[in-house]
């Protein structure tokens, strides 16, 4: 794919983007506004052409963030009070979610782990609100899952991959070569505060995914909500103690054993 700009320039890149995504939330704050204005008329019976007194919090959030917009910053990098963030939370501003930067390097690069552009994408990060960096190559992963079918063939590739690495100098676990994707995973639910736990019978076993600090009973109800309704306790342990102790058994014999195996309550 030919660049628009028809050169190589992630920092660049980096300015247009944010641009682009802060432009989009400056529209949007601009609905926000009349929105609440109209709100605030019905509530109290003003008509239209009587001016409106917005709450404190409201007009601090709004004019911060308006301020931030039109210095093409994010809103993440903002600081607010917590009752300007309960009303910043409602307006679907982009720029107020968690950002994690993927760079796409050649496979030569991601193979020596380096490029002329990661301490400048680095900097251009910091200075811009922060956020997790991670390094891929869609160059290598897409040679790797070509290789799907013949793991001999994977294990091959990775091992060149592993010798071009040790011949740029790099020695131990830097030297290790291996797709990025379980990772964009991780960093990706982490980002979103998203865990799962699982639910075992007979049958199958299945992953539900919740929000970090969502209650048992709440869980329960992301199965089903007669389940949340209805919920009175659950039995649980932890996934790693089951990994630890189960021995390869479809039972949860070991980890009651072991004393992992407990009730939570409402």
């Amino acid at each position: 794919v030919v660049h628009v700009d028809d050169s190589v320039d992630p920092i660049r890149d980096l300015e247009t983007i944010q641009g682009e995504l802060c432009l989009k939330d400056a529209s949007v704050l601009a609905s926000v506004l009349e929105n609440e204005s109209n709100r605030v008329r019905k509530e109290k019976g003003i008509g239209r052409s009587t001016p409106v007194k917005l709450g404190d919090a409201f007009t601090e959030a709004y004019d911060k963030c308006k301020q931030l917009l039109e210095s093409n910053t994010p809103i993440q990098t903002g600081e607010f009070s917590a009752a300007e963030v309960d009303c910043i939370k409602d307006w679907g501003m982009i720029t107020t979610k968690p950002q994690i930067y993927v760079v796409n390097l050649s496979q030569k690069n991601f193979i020596r782990k380096g490029s002329k552009w990661l301490p400048k994408i680095n900097e251009w990060v910091k200075s811009h609100g922060g956020g997790q960096i991670i390094p891929v190559s869609c160059e290598f992963e897409q040679n790797l899952f070509e290789l799907k079918d013949d793991k001999e063939a994977q294990k091959a590739f990775l091992q060149q991959c592993k010798e071009e690495a040790l011949a740029a100098g790099l020695k131990g676990p830097q030297a290790e070569v291996k797709t990025m994707v379980p990772r964009l995973i991780r960093a990706g639910r982490q980002a979103l505060c998203l865990q799962s736990f699982y639910t075992a019978g007979p049958k199958e076993v299945r992953s539900w995914t919740i929000m970090k600090g969502t209650l048992a009973p709440q869980a329960a109800g992301v199965i089903h909500s007669d389940f949340e309704r209805g919920f009175i306790k659950a039995e649980v342990c932890a996934f790693e103690d089951f990994k630890t102790f189960h021995q390869g058994e479809a039972s949860m014999a070991k980890v009651k054993e072991n004393g992992k195996y407990r009730q939570e309550g409402k």
